[in-house]
């Protein structure tokens, strides 16, 4: 039996400077991103296609979607196991592909985890888990790109 969730978001243009999209360079790609009782967010495009570098773009957003489900899930699996994890980071980065008439894809997305773990006896069993939790995270499964982990730094840090 699958569960189905669904998910809602309204996406509003507020970069219209009067003119609408009269011309290509006369109207900001700024918007709001809102969901239902959560803290609204500011976008607009990336800078390379006039966008403004201070807002959150769609690119940064998928990488930060990626990220963020493979640690959620790294946590679950590592609480699972008795591996107690202390501190996560991920710098994950990405890559985009922009063709000649203006389309583009993602390529490759490599994230870079660094995790402390309570114990040295849980150091190992930590880092196998990264590989489980990109087979589970709902986000890397739904990606036509391979979502790439360097290998995991992982030290201990005690509580």
């Amino acid at each position: 039996m699958h569960k189905k969730h669904h998910y809602k978001s309204t996406i509003k243009w507020t970069g219209n400077l009067g003119t609408g999209t009269d011309h290509y360079k006369n109207y900001e790609r700024s918007h709001t991103i809102s969901v239902e009782n959560k803290t609204i967010i500011e976008g607009s495009s990336d800078p390379a296609f006039l966008g403004d570098k201070t807002k959150h773009n769609p690119e940064d957003m998928l990488l930060s979607a990626l990220s963020s489900c493979h640690m959620l899930w790294y946590l679950h699996l590592c609480s699972a196991e008795g591996i107690i994890v202390t501190e996560y980071t991920d710098h994950a980065t990405g890559i985009m592909i922009e063709q000649s008439n203006g389309s583009g894809y993602f390529s490759e997305v490599t994230l870079h985890p660094t995790v402390a773990v309570s114990h040295e006896s849980m150091i190992e069993r930590a880092k196998n888990l990264h590989h489980k939790a990109n087979e589970f995270c709902f986000i890397a499964q739904s990606v036509n790109f391979p979502v790439n982990h360097e290998d995991p730094i992982v030290f201990v840090q005690p509580l």
